[in-house]
């Protein structure tokens, strides 16, 4: 059985941000110098789906530089017996630590590869089996292919993500994207929910606050409008907060946002004030920014009952979200731009039955 062609590590390193863009699950598992590395191990034992060979996580852990570039059939042959054999002499100077193993098998290969459908698993074999039970999948080892032209390589990418990714991760990486571009505009246009169009500052907030706008708003809630946006110099909603006898202070240290809900009835009992903070560094609704908002809210004719409060991310996987996560503030919902059917709320008050989520879900 032939042995297949080994690319550069640096193809591998080089083409893993592209197959796995922005918005991808676990996405620093499989773009990392392990990831890169467990794939080159794949292909020099020639571990790809239908040669029916295997490997194990000990022998990326085990791989060195020397070995690795030792590319004849006979010579990655000789090292893979070597590799799996028990008398085996460990190297001094291998790519990781023994105790590196769990990494490689937990989170690159059954958390980030095999979830993505990038890796295969041997199958009949028990969980805790010490033989070696991984391999590429045949399609994922042909987007390695050092011989396609930059155009071909795109088109077989984007054929690979639309098998293999579901709709709901394209929708993200795809949001994440636009995004992206959008955030070196020199100006970004936001569509108001009640009539017009508004510009934003341009930059990651102006994307962000032109999602809550344009997604957030009529996504969660029936009857929309915009009551306050701190990134324009645009006066908004101050027609709509008159008549409805609020006093917005400008002075005061405002949220970026102020949505309202009119809702449906006639007497206004359904009407939903959210104050929503957008987070593209930091600035989150922590418990401190909670209660000054609420303050703010009453002094401006708010009442209590009637107020939600939003923080608005780009991602889940947003370095802003992952600093902001444990300060956020109970009894306030998260938001993310790229996942806009989505909402996390961070539930406070008395214990409840999971069960009755369901039923009311």
């Amino acid at each position: 059985m032939s042995w297949p062609q080994v690319p550069s590590l640096e193809v591998i390193a080089d083409r893993l941000p592209l197959i796995f863009p922005e918005g991808t699950e676990n996405r620093n598992y499989v773009i990392r110098e392990m990831a890169a590395r467990t794939l080159y191990v794949m292909f020099y034992a020639g571990a790809i789906e239908g040669q029916d060979r295997w490997i194990r996580p000990s022998q990326v852990t085990d791989m060195y530089d020397e070995q690795a570039e030792q590319l004849s059939d006979d010579q990655r042959e000789v090292w893979v017996k070597r590799a799996l054999s028990s008398k085996k002499d460990r190297p001094a100077n291998t790519w990781y630590a023994p105790n590196s193993r769990e990494p490689v098998r937990d989170e690159t290969i059954r958390y980030g590869f095999i979830a993505l459908g990038a890796v295969v698993e041997r199958a009949g074999l028990p969980v805790t089996t010490p033989l070696p039970k991984y391999a590429m999948a045949a399609d994922f080892a042909a987007l390695f292919d050092e011989s396609l032209s930059d155009d071909s390589l795109v088109e077989v990418i984007a054929s690979w993500q639309k098998a293999h990714l579901n709709p709901a991760a394209l929708s993200r990486i795809r949001l994440l994207s636009a995004n992206a571009a959008a955030v070196n505009s020199d100006v970004i246009k936001a569509t108001l929910p009640n009539s017009g169009v508004v510009s934003l500052e341009a930059g990651p907030s102006g994307v962000i606050g032109k999602s809550v706008i344009e997604d957030f708003a009529p996504r969660f809630l029936k009857n929309p409008a915009v009551l306050w946006l701190s990134q324009s110099g645009e006066k908004v909603g101050i027609d709509l907060a008159s008549q409805l006898k609020l006093r917005i202070d400008p002075s005061k240290t405002l949220p970026d946002v102020i949505l309202v809900d009119l809702g449906t009835k006639s007497d206004g009992s359904d009407m939903l004030f959210i104050f929503i903070e957008i987070v593209a560094s930091d600035g989150p609704v922590n418990s401190i920014r909670k209660d000054k908002l609420t303050e703010i809210a009453m002094e401006a004719g708010f009442s209590p009952e009637h107020l939600a409060f939003v923080t608005a991310f780009q991602d889940r996987s947003a370095s802003a979200f992952k600093k902001a996560m444990s300060e956020l503030a109970w009894g306030t919902y998260a938001w993310f731009c790229s996942e806009p059917d989505n909402i996390v709320e961070l539930k406070d008050g008395k214990p409840f039955k999971l069960s009755d989520i369901y039923r009311r879900n």
